[in-house]
């Protein structure tokens, strides 16, 4: 609910606007205005508001947060009235509509403050009412430059002449209480305020439930889907067993053979495997020792977002439980920045894998896009680059703060990520080179993501089981 005409008749007694100079002139966002006062041993800040609703005016005694772009209006007042002095200040009988009459350097500017609600405006106008400029133009009042403003009639006096607008009918309103031994004007300032930031409040907090309950969908449907590929691996013993069967059977088998029929003694029954003719049995069972290895280690990798997956969940829904309780907007304003939303995120998480180590990030490419990425977008030349010497594995960087080195620990903590997603995971260790990005050249003709190391160095590493469980703890995804 905005003032009254009576409220701000209060206010304005309060103020003693008369013989100040205007400072300043500010204007926060899109619904108020700041002008800066001074007067020998009392200078303070004029608030008013437009916004509908809670449409006022009142004393500032609040630190803004004021744009580093000025808006048009407060850049327009500045050119007229700024270091000018206040010579009048009234109110027009009744209504909400207050008129400062300002001069400088020769020159006077009228600001009418019209504070209707929804209707609010300010108008800058000469001493023959032609427009200047508003806050808000609005041609169909006629309230734009170059117009003619009319300012309204008191209620219950007669129109006359071209510039009275319609008479209104006198009402009646009263000051609502406030506090004794409080000034009205700073009891305005502190209910208007704090309702405004409740709303605001209620307004952030909304914006991030839905953008969590998105967050929330997303994981839970990645969670089904990776659910869904982990069936698909429920024969991998099966693949492994075949190659078994295949090799006990050797000597009844000949290159050319469609199928091995082979007694399973572990289970008591016969069994028939397809076998490749153009293959021979040998190479039959390897084909089928490369699908369980290659099996295998996708289903570790499956298994291992899942558990990522389901430690992310209770952390979001902790996260959002703590922001209802949050009565700060800025933390709830930050909040909102570090939860973008949906489409935000796309354009801005990093690929692949993210883990933390000794305050440092590190980043793990899963496939070839993903390392080329990296590679492209997310590292500079002082980061550091990982790799298996001699097995298939994933692009391995950590981050690294300027002029500060790698941490050991850090080290062997991206070590481990590179073997374990690397082929080399089921021997237990591998060996390791590494070298800055800034000494990484990309091969011509080859796939993307690949490059040609130099300067690189040597590092032997052995998967270390508790590292990786405290690694997985650090897990962005």
């Amino acid at each position: 609910m905005s003032l009254n005409w009576k409220e701000i008749e209060k206010i304005l007694g309060e103020l003693r606007l008369e013989g100040r100079r205007v400072q300043d002139i500010r204007q926060p966002d899109f619904h108020s205005l700041v002008l800066e006062l001074f007067q020998p041993a009392d200078a303070f800040s004029l608030y008013i508001s437009l916004a509908a609703g809670s449409s006022r005016i009142h004393r500032l005694s609040r630190k803004l947060v004021y744009p580093k772009v000025t808006q048009r209006f407060a850049e327009f007042l500045r050119s007229r009235i700024r270091g000018g002095r206040i010579l009048e200040v009234r109110q027009v009988p009744s209504d909400r509509v207050l008129f400062f009459r300002i001069h400088r350097a020769g020159e006077e500017t009228v600001l009418w403050l019209r504070l209707w609600g929804a209707a609010s405006n300010i108008i800058a106008a000469d001493e023959k009412g032609i427009i200047l400029d508003a806050y808000y133009r609005r041609p169909g009042r006629g309230e734009e430059t170059g117009g003619v403003y009319r300012p309204p009639v008191p209620a219950g006096v007669e129109a006359a002449g071209e510039n009275a607008a319609a008479v209104k009918p006198a009402k009646h309103f009263e000051i609502r209480p406030w506090p004794a031994g409080m000034p009205f004007g700073a009891f305005i300032e502190e209910e208007y305020f704090r309702r405004e930031e409740e709303a605001l409040r209620e307004k952030l907090i909304t914006r991030l439930e839905n953008r969590f309950q998105v967050q929330e969908a997303k994981i839970s449907s990645t969670i089904a889907g990776l659910e869904k590929r982990l069936e698909n691996y429920a024969d991998l013993e099966s693949m492994k067993k075949s190659g078994d069967l295949i090799m006990q059977n050797l000597q009844a088998l000949k290159k050319g053979d469609a199928w091995c029929r082979a007694h399973d003694y572990e289970t008591g029954a016969d069994v028939e495997i397809a076998l490749d003719a153009a293959l021979s049995p040998h190479e039959n069972a390897e084909v089928f020792y490369r699908k369980y290895k290659k099996a295998k280690s996708g289903r570790s990798i499956v298994e291992e977002e899942l558990r990522s997956l389901h430690r992310q969940l209770p952390d979001l829904r902790r996260r959002l439980e703590e922001l209802r309780t949050e009565k700060d907007a800025g933390v709830l304003r930050e909040a909102l920045r570090e939860e973008k939303s949906p489409r935000e995120k796309e354009k801005t998480v990093t690929p692949g894998l993210s883990f933390s180590s000794c305050g440092l990030r590190i980043l793990v490419g899963r496939t070839a896009a993903e390392n080329d990425e990296l590679l492209r977008r997310y590292v500079r030349g002082n980061d550091y680059w990982l790799h298996t010497r001699d097995a298939p594995g994933p692009y391995v960087f950590v981050k690294c703060l300027p002029g500060k080195s790698v941490p050991l620990d850090t080290l062997l903590d991206a070590g481990n990520l590179a073997v374990f997603y690397s082929k080399a995971r089921s021997s237990g260790g591998a060996e390791l080179y590494y070298t800055q990005v800034k000494y990484l050249r990309r091969a011509k003709g080859e796939k993307a993501g690949t490059v040609l190391p130099t300067h690189e160095k040597n590092l032997t590493i052995r998967l270390d089981p508790a590292r990786l469980e405290k690694l997985r703890g650090s897990s962005g995804r």
